[in-house]
């Protein structure tokens, strides 16, 4: 993966994110006069995949001094435990106690969409997962969320600022508004293969008029071998996407002669249902999971203060002095 290029806005650098509290407590101190060098440790609520590590730098890199600073951080995309310490920061506390609550939010979130998918491709067993998760969270996030779920193992994501983050060409083929304003899934297909460049693989939604299997080989008798894929979205008030759909698609494609065209599901997937497919050999060729990945929200990032001015300090239910984790590198 390419070092990514993330914005930082200048909202977060000037502390409008962050919690008041935070402020507050940076005023108090600056007409106290006081400014010890504190060790702060960052940790997760649950185990999962760490990610946003390397946003975190670059945000470090504009707030802390040059001199008398140590961050430490385990790497992105590696595996963390329950309350293991994930980056540690050892520098004055004025230069990056505001930014306590853009540190753990970019931890949370990132991690977050790692882990889940993460544990999308460990279920589908080899079958490449793309996300799709962009229209279920906030635009200026969305490519944040596509970076992290290729950090977690996914083979592509949906958004160009999201896939230009990761080094990645976006993936996707065609909604759902493409056929219907058309009124006809043929006719769809045959302007995208007109209209859009021969490097996009051609991949086509069936089930939007009629039945699944029958749309596939139609949209297959029309492009030939330029026809990549079908995508099967089935909605649940229609029964969904399900191992015998999927078996039957490829059968009348393969009886027809088309068994170069892959097939490709989407719709609430999650790691249950693609174990569902993968345990009955469904000829699934990609799984696209867009709300799963999108809404997990299991890891919460914590941080606590564990030495002031090289003393062992903590707050109560906590024992003071730093937390020895052998996966930990120094990065700055």
């Amino acid at each position: 993966m390419v070092n990514p290029e993330f914005d930082i806005r200048p909202s977060v650098l000037v502390g409008d994110t962050a919690d008041v509290s935070l402020q507050r407590t940076l005023t108090v101190l600056r007409n106290e006069g006081l400014n010890p060098t504190v060790t702060v440790e960052f940790f997760p609520s649950h185990p999962g995949i760490f990610c946003g590590i390397k946003e975190v730098k670059l945000l470090l890199a504009k707030i802390l001094p040059e001199v008398g600073v140590e961050v430490w951080a385990i790497d992105e995309g590696e595996k963390m435990e329950k309350e293991d310490v994930a980056i540690r920061i050892k520098a004055p506390y004025s230069s990056f106690g505001l930014y306590d609550t853009a540190i753990c939010g970019t931890l949370s979130s990132s991690s977050n969409w790692a882990t889940a998918a993460s544990l999308c491709v460990e279920a589908a067993n080899g079958i490449p997962v793309i996300c799709t998760g962009a229209k279920y969270v906030h635009p200026i996030i969305s490519s944040i969320l596509d970076y992290a779920s290729i950090v977690g193992g996914c083979l592509a994501s949906s958004t160009i600022l999201g896939s230009r983050l990761s080094g990645l060409t976006p993936s996707g083929d065609m909604p759902h508004s493409l056929p219907l304003l058309f009124g006809d899934t043929l006719k769809a297909m045959q302007a995208f293969d007109k209209h859009i460049p021969v490097d996009v693989p051609r991949i086509a939604l069936v089930d939007t008029f009629k039945d699944e299997a029958e749309e596939s080989i139609a949209v297959a008798t029309l492009l030939r071998e330029r026809l990549r894929g079908v995508r099967l979205d089935t909605p649940i008030s229609r029964g969904g996407v399900t191992s015998s759909l999927v078996h039957e698609v490829r059968s009348r494609l393969d009886q027809s002669g088309f068994k170069h065209v892959e097939i490709f599901v989407s719709g609430g997937l999650n790691p249950s249902r693609i174990i569902d497919f993968v345990q009955t050999n469904s000829a699934v060729n990609t799984f696209s999971v867009g709300s799963y990945i999108a809404n997990f929200s299991n890891i919460n990032f914590s941080s606590e203060i564990h030495e002031i001015d090289g003393r062992p300090i903590s707050k109560r239910g906590t024992l003071p002095g730093i937390k020895i984790n052998p996966k930990l590198g120094q990065i700055m």
